[in-house]
């Protein structure tokens, strides 16, 4: 019987340390509300990603993540001596949530953006998170306003 409060006080830190990290990785998420139906949102939802790769596209959920898409970024240097890293990448995945509210739909977005960069030790270079492009979550922003209205939706 004493072992199930020490076992519950041991994971309830762990529990609130994973709420943190994913309210902190959700925080960059943006939202753009219409006056539409779920399937019209959910529509421009999918048009707005259509030049990506679908890793899950679940309409009953109302998500939408997409594949890690690969972008050079020649020129990004590394340590005290400013070596060039010659295979400079950044990868983009970008996660949308589609929902339905009386007569109004919303759209979150967020990306997940990492860059290839110099780590040390026995793995020299590897994936690190860094912040999402200001210009790809502008042009999400732009995309799926033109998609809402195209299919007649009011965007607030």
């Amino acid at each position: 019987m004493t072992k199930f409060p020490r076992m519950s006080l041991q994971i309830v830190p762990l529990l609130l340390i994973g709420n943190l990290i994913g309210c902190a990785w959700m925080s960059g998420m943006q939202e753009r509300s219409a006056v539409c139906s779920y399937d019209h949102a959910w529509d421009a939802a999918v048009a707005a990603v259509k030049d990506r790769s679908a890793d899950t596209m679940d309409k009953e959920a109302g998500l939408i993540v997409t594949q890690w898409l690969e972008i050079p970024m020649p020129g990004r240097t590394y340590g005290v001596f400013r070596r060039e890293v010659s295979d400079s990448r950044d990868r983009s995945r970008l996660t949308l949530k589609v929902k339905h509210l009386d007569d109004v739909a919303r759209i979150s977005f967020v990306e997940e953006r990492q860059s290839w960069a110099f780590r040390g030790g026995s793995k020299l270079f590897g994936w690190a998170r860094t912040e999402p492009s200001e210009e790809v979550m502008r042009d999400m922003q732009n995309r799926i306003d033109a998609k809402l209205k195209e299919r007649g939706c009011t965007v607030t």
